[in-house]
């Protein structure tokens, strides 16, 4: 069972996703967030201290099916940052983000999809369940610069594209999950 967790920044869409798999030890929690700051690293020990301690942490932004072991239960969490990283690392050069025309957009786009379909792939493979949790970000302002726009374009994209190959999709506001699929 494939389920996507959609919603606004603190919209309470981790939790709901990790009480899915509250009542098991059979999870492994793939973490994607890049520790670079104080800031991060306080919210990462946040996180790490808000779920069970027999859960398995994998943590990464690539070959995210290497994860996929005998547990039964995954969570990504969340594709949001993993846009951002492998976003940022396919368009910053020496100290400056490079101009990201069309063709770049796409390609960053199917990279991120490609790992995720990955990952997809081998949970179904083993019958297993995965939640992957993602950020609604079109319903904020449009951004000021071009590198916010971009990343908004292809985050709404990725997330129709992930949505489509769900069993479910929830969507969550003010802590309370919608099924929308």
């Amino acid at each position: 069972m494939i389920k996507m967790v959609v919603g606004g920044a603190r919209s309470g869409k981790s939790s709901f996703a990790e009480k899915q798999f509250m009542d098991r030890e059979d999870v492994v929690y793939m973490a994607t967030s890049r520790v670079e700051d104080q800031e991060m690293q306080d919210r990462v020990d946040h996180h790490k201290r808000s779920r069970p301690g027999g859960w398995r942490t994998f943590e990464g932004s690539y070959d995210l099916f290497q994860a996929v072991g005998q547990e039964e239960n995954y969570l990504l969490d969340c594709l949001t940052v993993l846009t951002s990283n492998i976003m940022f690392d396919m368009t910053y050069e020496s100290g400056r983000t490079v101009p990201v025309d069309s063709g770049l957009q796409k390609r960053v786009e199917d990279r991120i999809f490609e790992e995720v379909a990955s990952l997809i792939q081998a949970v179904e493979e083993k019958g297993f369940n995965l939640i992957i949790v993602t950020n609604e970000v079109g319903y904020s302002l449009v951004p000021e610069n071009h590198i916010g726009r971009v990343f908004r374009d292809i985050q709404g994209r990725l997330n129709q594209r992930v949505a489509e190959r769900a069993d479910e999709v929830y969507l969550v506001s003010c802590g309370i999950p919608v099924r929308i699929k």
